[in-house]
Formats: structure tokens, sequence, C-alpha cells
């Protein structure tokens, strides 16, 4: 969830991972993670679309893809979760 948009865990998870894999390009080619938009990738799921129209959509796609991060478990990472911290 990021504000009043939600989605599926494993949307998110495909998200991290979308971001993830445009870390390994050159790093003098590569656009600040800050300003990077996954919506050119054509493996993004379909409910980030409307993300995409949105002028905020870099730090939205940065915030979900931080809120996957490898060390959170999938329960303490669902936001029908509560009390995991």
């Amino acid at each position: 969830q990021d504000g009043d948009l939600k989605f599926s865990l494993e949307s998110v998870k495909k998200l991290k991972e979308l971001m993830d894999g445009n870390r390994h390009i050159n790093p003098r080619m590569m656009v600040p993670m800050a300003s990077y938009s996954p919506c050119q990738e054509k493996h993004l799921p379909e409910e980030f679309w409307p993300v995409c129209k949105r002028e905020d959509a870099p730090m939205i796609f940065r915030r979900l893809s931080l809120a996957a991060e490898d060390d959170l478990c999938e329960i303490c990472a669902n936001a029908a979760c509560a009390g995991c911290f």
C-alpha cells in the first residue's frame, strides 16, 4: 500500500525484481533511482499501469520497492498485518 493505492504482494515483488534488475546496468548509463520509473518495462504488472500516468510515479515505485525488501517477512509486508514491528 502507498497512500490510498493498494497492490498485491506478488505484484510488488515483481516490481522490486524489475527495479533491482535496472541496477545492474552500467552505472554511467543509469538514471538515478529516485527518478527511475519501470513504466517502460514490458513485464510491469498491469495493476501498476494507472500509477504510470501520475507525476509522482517514480517515488511511488521506489517506496513500494523498499517495502518489498528481502529482510521483511511476507506477513509483515502485508498491509493487513498489524503489530509485526
